[in-house]
Formats: C-alpha cells, sequence, structure tokens
C-alpha cells in the first residue's frame, strides 16, 4: 500500500541548462530522463485529462434503476475501508482511500499502478 510504490519524481523547479527540449534529444537512461525541468514538461500543462475516483459497480436491470427513488440504496461491488480505483482518461492510475477536507470529498492515493499491473 502506501510508500510500496516510490516514485523519483524531477526537481520542476530547476531549469534545463541546454535550453529545454530534454524529452526530445534524451537517451539516457531512465534514472537520467527522470532529471527533468518544469519546461521539459511545460506543452502538456493544457492538455485536459478527465479523473475518476470510482467507489464501486453494481449491475442492475432497467426495470430496477427506473424504481429508484431519493433514499433508495444501491449496493456497490465493495467493502467499507476497501481501496477506490482512480482512472485518468479510463486508465486504472492508482488506488486510494476516500477523505473529507473540511465539508468535501477528496481522494488520498495509497498505490500507484504500474503498467500492466491491475
Amino acid at each position: 500500500m502506501a510508500g510500496q510504490d516510490d516514485v523519483d519524481l524531477p526537481d520542476l523547479a530547476q531549469n534545463d541548462p541546454q535550453g529545454g527540449d530534454a524529452l526530445l534529444r534524451s537517451s539516457g537512461t531512465q534514472d537520467e530522463n527522470a532529471k527533468m525541468s518544469s519546461h521539459d514538461l511545460e506543452a502538456v500543462y493544457d492538455v485536459p485529462v478527465t479523473v475518476s475516483a470510482v467507489l464501486g459497480k453494481s449491475a442492475m436491470e432497467v426495470s430496477e434503476l427506473l424504481k429508484l427513488a431519493k433514499g433508495n440504496i444501491v449496493e456497490l461491488d465493495r467493502k467499507v475501508g476497501e481501496a477506490i480505483d482512480i482512472f485518468v482518461n479510463n486508465r486504472l492510475v492508482a488506488r486510494g482511500e476516500v477523505v473529507l477536507v473540511e465539508d468535501r470529498l477528496g481522494v488520498t492515493m495509497t498505490e500507484i499502478i504500474k503498467t500492466g499491473q491491475n
């Protein structure tokens, strides 16, 4: 869970001494590629992504769905306290926990899902 998948994040406060474009000219190892600056990522800052936190799922027939009213309970396939799935653009990227921040709900990531791991 938490702490199992430590990720070495680049120091975004540093500037690239070679004037950016490190992603394009990079030919080093993965560790060398991780040392990027915020300027290197500037091209993707405005790319919109959809983030979804899925508490659970339930299957029902349309007739059951139409009978739902305020106050009805829909049982999900997860237990209380079980990790929720966090998707970015419909791709599972992490698992986490629901937290309360003042009067709003939030999500804390507890596990990063590596590519090919579900």
